[in-house]
């Protein structure tokens, strides 16, 4: 019997405004890897996803994304540093400690998207 393995996992992020949220997701620091009319591949180090511009509410408010950083001290800074809620009216929540061992914040995107941004914590 042959072995089955794969390469990756994407999820497909919806977007309200595919301009503003490109521009979102690489103020946030993802790199915008690739790029068509429709569809853009962003990506952080190992970390990626595919931007559609494609927008149903239901859809992207219960959308949750989970990532996972060495700094997440750092992330919250950075995304406060830069004005980034302001600048896209967007959530952020204060970092906390959970019971199940990791330190977090949320981030809602521009489109309703959750993303909860973690560290492990010993």
């Amino acid at each position: 019997m042959s072995q089955i393995d794969a390469i990756e996992l994407k999820a497909f992020i919806p977007s309200k405004n595919f301009k503003h949220s490109k521009q979102f997701y690489q103020d946030l620091g993802f790199t915008l890897a690739w790029c068509a009319d429709d569809l853009a591949y962003l990506r952080l180090r190992t970390c990626s996803f595919l931007l559609k511009d494609f927008y149903q509410q239901e859809l992207a408010e219960n959308l949750v994304m989970h990532l996972l950083v060495p700094d997440v001290d750092a992330w919250w800074g950075q995304i406060y540093k830069r004005g980034i809620v302001g600048s896209y009216n967007v959530r952020m929540t204060p970092l906390v400690q959970q019971p199940w061992g990791m330190r977090e914040f949320t981030l809602t995107d521009p489109s309703g998207v959750l993303w909860r941004i973690a560290q492990n914590i010993d």
